[in-house]
């Protein structure tokens, strides 16, 4: 079966200011206001943010069909959304009353860091937070911050059951936070990913959560999707979207070659090979993909508990999925001539893009 295409998935009319904006963006180093008032245009920040009925939230498959698209239309957007609308995806696990404030704001976007690079110490009526973290992407639009913290009780760090250290997720409004502007990368540039401080702040109880079936507030199939495989699918998606993209941009530069008989048979015949090649082997592997994605939705939506081979097989297909479009461009690249060298250049943009993406490690390893 063959997947579509993300340009399908995509009025033109988007794809049209989306692209027309990135240069700006990635001059600005981050998204354009253009750019962005589509995003609150569409609820794209908001994509797993809970809703008021069951009926008006994404199913998880179509969420990563469009997460794809917007990430084949421009990296450092798709990226943006991505890890924004993940970020939402907390408002199932949230209190609900903090819930409602967060999202009844049509602007509001929550990003955040992973890392418990922070702490958070007891109080009588809450915790005083302090601490470091990178990467928040979208930094410049974020209306809240997630951030993991280390819990302590005094001086002591306080453990869970099995003798682990605590570790929980914070929510804090953007005036609570200190930004600072480091985010310098090759590529992703737009995504905005600086870092974010807190010196000794005090929160109520509510500001903390737990990503856990039992600390669950919203008892919808998108929450009961396990947190590591929902974080892999989404990020995989963005790999093959950019990895498409430069697919696009490989192919119209090895067509211009032959238009303009700067190619002999034999490197003709070449292009066309390697070319077709990639294609096939992203076609295959999206295919692959989306199929364990599906037939593991439908579980989730009949209620049912994803065994550990399913959860192996998202894991293994995320990957392979990650692998295959890196591949793509490693391909190819060598094969597009100085255009795709040079950094005004689309096709250079994309393949910046994609080897920024490639650092993070939950599908580098294992």
């Amino acid at each position: 079966m063959t997947t579509r295409h993300p340009s399908t998935f995509l009025n033109p009319d988007w794809i049209k200011l989306i692209r027309s904006e990135a240069g700006l963006a990635e001059k600005k180093g981050t998204l354009t206001e253009a750019q962005l008032e589509l995003i609150y245009q569409e609820g794209w920040f908001n994509l797993f943010a809970p809703k008021k009925t069951s009926n008006a939230e994404i199913s998880l498959p179509d969420a990563l069909h469009l997460e794809e698209a917007l990430s084949w239309a421009d990296g450092s957007l798709g990226w943006t959304v991505t890890l924004c609308g993940g970020a939402g995806w907390f408002g199932g696990f949230l209190d609900p009353e903090l819930t409602d404030i967060l999202f009844s704001k049509r602007t509001v976007c929550l990003g955040g860091s992973g890392a418990p690079t922070g702490t958070a110490t007891k109080t009588q009526n809450g915790y005083r937070i302090s601490g470091r973290w990178k990467y928040a992407t979208g930094a410049d639009h974020l209306t809240h911050f997630t951030a993991n913290c280390i819990i302590k009780n005094g001086d002591g760090t306080v453990l869970e059951e099995n003798g682990e250290t605590l570790i929980l997720p914070f929510v804090f409004e953007k005036e609570e936070v200190s930004l600072i502007k480091d985010w310098n990368t090759i590529g992703l540039i737009a995504t905005a990913s600086h870092s974010f401080e807190i010196h000794d702040l005090f929160v109520p109880s509510n500001r903390s959560f737990k990503i856990a079936a039992e600390a669950l507030k919203v008892p919808r199939p998108i929450y009961q999707y396990p947190f590591l495989q929902f974080a892999e699918v989404t990020l995989a998606v963005n790999i093959s979207g950019m990895a498409l993209h430069f697919v696009d941009c490989a192919g119209e530069i090895f067509s211009q070659k032959a238009a303009g008989n700067q190619l002999k048979d034999l490197r003709q015949k070449l292009l066309t090979e390697k070319l077709s090649e990639a294609e096939n082997k992203l076609s295959k592997a999206r295919s692959h993909f989306y199929k364990i994605v599906n037939e593991s939705w439908n579980m989730v939506m009949q209620n049912s508990t994803l065994p550990g081979h399913i959860l192996e097989q998202i894991s293994l297909r995320s990957r392979n999925l990650a692998a295959i479009s890196h591949e793509a461009v490693t391909t190819l690249y060598p094969l597009c001539g100085l255009a795709a060298a040079s950094p005004s250049s689309e096709i250079n943009r994309v393949w910046r893009d994609i080897h920024t993406a490639s650092q993070h490690s939950l599908l580098t390893f294992p």
